[in-house]
C-alpha cells in the first residue's frame, strides 16, 4: 500500500515533467487524479467541515504566497539563473487558459494532492515511522519526484511547500485546512498573482 503510493507519483510525475509532448496542466491533473484514485483504493479522506479549518487554511495560503513573494526578489542572490528558472516554471503552461487553469488548481489539483499526500501518504507514514518521521518521509518524497522537472527553483519550491503543508498536516491533522491552503495559493499563484 504505502510502496505503491511512493512508486505511483515518481512515474506520474515523470510522465508530467520529464516527457516533453502534451500539455503540461492536462498532464499534471491526469497525474493527481490517479495518485488521489489510488488512496480512495485504500483510504477513504477524512474531511471535517469546520469554518474555523477555512479560515486558517485562507491565512496559511496567504503566507506561504508572501514566503514565495520574498523567496522570489532574494532567490537571484543564492542561485545563478533563478530568474530564468521561475520563469521555465510559468513556461509549463503556455497557451493554455487562465480561467481553465485557475479551475483546475482550486478544484482538482489543490484538493487531490493535498488527499493523497497529506491525508493518505503522511498519514501512514506517520502511523509507521512516528509524527515527525512520517512528516519528513513524506516531504522528502514530495520534493523528490520534482526533480524530473530539472528546475533547481522548483524543487526548492515544493520542499518549502511541501514542508509547509506537512507541517501544518502535522501539527492539526485536519485535512480541509491543508487542502483549503494549497487549493488556494496554487490557483491564485499561478493563475491569478504570479511572483514574477
Amino acid at each position: 500500500m504505502v510502496a505503491g503510493a511512493i512508486v505511483l507519483p515518481v512515474i506520474c510525475w515523470f510522465f508530467t515533467f520529464g516527457v516533453p509532448w502534451g500539455n503540461f496542466w492536462v498532464k499534471i491533473g491526469a497525474s493527481v487524479v490517479i495518485i488521489c484514485a489510488y488512496s480512495f483504493i485504500w483510504q477513504r479522506p477524512r474531511i471535517r467541515f469546520s469554518a474555523g479549518s477555512v479560515v486558517l487554511g485562507l491565512v496559511s495560503a496567504a503566507v506561504l504566497y508572501g514566503i514565495f513573494y520574498a523567496g522570489n526578489a532574494l532567490a537571484p542572490y543564492f542561485v545563478k539563473g533563478a530568474g530564468s528558472q521561475v520563469h521555465g516554471i510559468y513556461g509549463l503552461g503556455t497557451g493554455s487558459d487562465k480561467i481553465l487553469v485557475f479551475l483546475l488548481l482550486l478544484l482538482v489539483t489543490g484538493p487531490g494532492e493535498e488527499i493523497f499526500w497529506r491525508g493518505f501518504l503522511q498519514e501512514n507514514l506517520m502511523k509507521r515511522l512516528g509524527a515527525f518521521g512520517g512528516f519528513a518521509a513524506c516531504t522528502a518524497i514530495y520534493t523528490g519526484v520534482h526533480v524530473f522537472s530539472m528546475n533547481f527553483v522548483l524543487v526548492m519550491a515544493a520542499l518549502i511547500a511541501g514542508a509547509f503543508w506537512g507541517a501544518l498536516y502535522l501539527w492539526k491533522r485536519d485535512l480541509l485546512l491543508v487542502i483549503v491552503s494549497h487549493s488556494i495559493w496554487s490557483a491564485f499563484i499561478f493563475a491569478v498573482f504570479p511572483i514574477t
